[in-house]
């Protein structure tokens, strides 16, 4: 049996050079194969707004049904760290709520860790949040609950002054306590500069080769239909086509009565049945 995932193992791993893992889950049955298969943390990402919930952004999805479906999530999963995303306005409104929605990840949810968005001036929240016992993962660049305060969703990071405002946000959360951080739709040397200088691990998505590690949507890479996808996604399946082939293939069968077949159904005993007939005969 693999060993439980903790911070302490995360750290090592970024010492030595080896790569951290993660991806997001939304569903026990999704975070037991992830689980069983060896990926190092999952994150049940506030993407299940849109990804799951239909919703045509992360803004909508609410704490409840974050905690619901994180609970599903830490139900199928004994090794990898399972991290919780604070969805919008869970953790701006005011530093003692976010601390208590914090908290829910982790009483309510079964999570290990929350994530979070925003820069240097989350550094007293997260402080507070970490000081209360909760670990927290930091999240720069690209931050999707504040896009439209970003111009849109786009690269962030590429001039002087925005890689630098990057660069010191990922320092003041570092000091603030934070055990990790997700650089999204950054430049990789950019990427590259921060996970040197941060003693925390950096975990990438759309940020390039040199973060200790890579994050990315389960329905993108399974090739799953969610949208818009990325450019930074690599798709290692295509299981859309895979789905529509089987469910067009049971629509046909059902219809042409090829199924269900006799390996598919159950047959009463000969005796029962003889019984049966003869009941139904003599009511009649």
């Amino acid at each position: 049996m693999l060993k439980k995932v903790d911070i302490t193992g995360l750290y090592k791993k970024k010492e030595s050079g080896e790569k951290i893992s993660m991806l997001t889950a939304y569903d026990c049955p999704t975070a037991q194969l992830l689980d069983e298969v060896g990926v190092d943390t999952i994150l049940v990402g506030d993407s299940l707004s849109n990804v799951i919930l239909g919703y045509k952004d992360t803004i909508p999805v609410t704490m409840d049904e974050m905690i619901h479906h994180t609970k599903a999530v830490a139900r199928g999963v004994s090794r990898a760290m399972v991290i919780g995303d604070m969805p919008f306005m869970s953790f701006n409104i005011s530093v003692e709520e976010s601390i208590r929605n914090a908290g829910r990840f982790l009483k309510e949810g079964n999570a290990e860790a929350v994530k979070l968005e925003g820069g240097g001036t989350m550094a007293e929240t997260v402080n507070r949040i970490v000081k209360a016992g909760i670990p927290v993962v930091g999240h720069l660049g690209l931050t999707p609950q504040t896009a439209n305060m970003l111009g849109g969703y786009k690269v962030q990071g590429n001039t002087t002054d925005s890689a630098l405002r990057i660069l010191n946000d990922a320092m003041l959360l570092q000091d603030a306590g934070i055990f990790m951080l997700v650089l999204e739709c950054v430049p990789g040397q950019l990427a590259a500069i921060i996970s040197k200088k941060l003693r925390v691990p950096v975990i990438g998505i759309g940020a390039g080769v040199e973060c200790d590690g890579q994050v990315l949507v389960i329905n993108d890479i399974l090739g799953i239909r969610s949208g818009f996808t990325p450019k930074f996604v690599k798709k290692y399946a295509d299981c859309d086509s895979i789905i529509r082939k089987a469910v067009s293939d049971y629509i046909k069968d059902v219809t042409n009565g090829g199924f269900p077949d006799k390996e598919h159904s159950f047959d009463m005993p000969k005796q029962e049945m003889e019984k049966l007939r003869k009941l139904l005969i003599s009511s009649e």
